[in-house]
């Protein structure tokens, strides 16, 4: 009987071992995660802010080389909901960059998120942006709160929009609870 309850506390003893192994082993797993997540958002932090750079400095050409070349766009508020290629949206925004970056506009977008998934080189972002036009004098000219969506894929260290959805309009009070 000894021998059996000898036998049982060695046995237990391995597996109690073995446990503790796994679970450093996973709290290891897990803080690579936590440094690769944050190391992630991170650089979507500053893709983010480059993106509120080139619009605030209407800066057409450094906004464009944000997107991939083969980016989509997707509009769903409002009467008509289309989806089109960044190639063709693109030109539409022009006048807005042109007028910034002469002037004769101040233009801003700002994000926050709701929720942000993604590995080292893809990343599913939601939340709400606000975008202001105003005229010099500070006059609102446009100001839409908008629920979107971004796709991004990471390529050369770089990241770019694969696509971005634009769902629908947004309250103040649903942004302000994205603080």
């Amino acid at each position: 009987m000894k021998k059996i309850i000898v036998f049982l506390m060695i046995v237990c003893n391995v597996n109690l071992g073995s446990l503790h192994a796994m679970n450093a082993k996973n709290d290891v797993s897990q803080a690579t995660e936590t440094l690769k997540d944050s190391t992630r958002l991170a650089e979507l932090d500053s893709y983010w802010a480059n993106i509120s750079k080139t619009v605030k400095e209407g800066d057409f050409e450094g906004y464009k080389t944000l997107y991939h070349k083969d980016a989509i766009v997707v509009f769903t508020y409002g009467d008509n909901a289309v989806s089109r290629p960044i190639t063709e949206v693109l030109p539409g925004w022009k006048n807005g960059f042109n007028k910034t970056k002469e002037g004769r506009q101040i233009d801003e977008v700002e994000f926050r998120f709701s929720q942000r998934i993604g590995n080292e080189t893809t990343a599913h972002e939601t939340g709400i942006f606000i975008f202001t036009s105003k005229s010099p004098d500070g006059a609102v000219k446009t100001k839409l709160i908008m629920h979107f969506e971004a796709l991004l894929t990471k390529k050369n260290n770089q990241w770019y929009m694969l696509m971005e959805y634009q769902k629908s309009e947004a309250s103040q009070e649903e942004w302000e609870a994205l603080k």
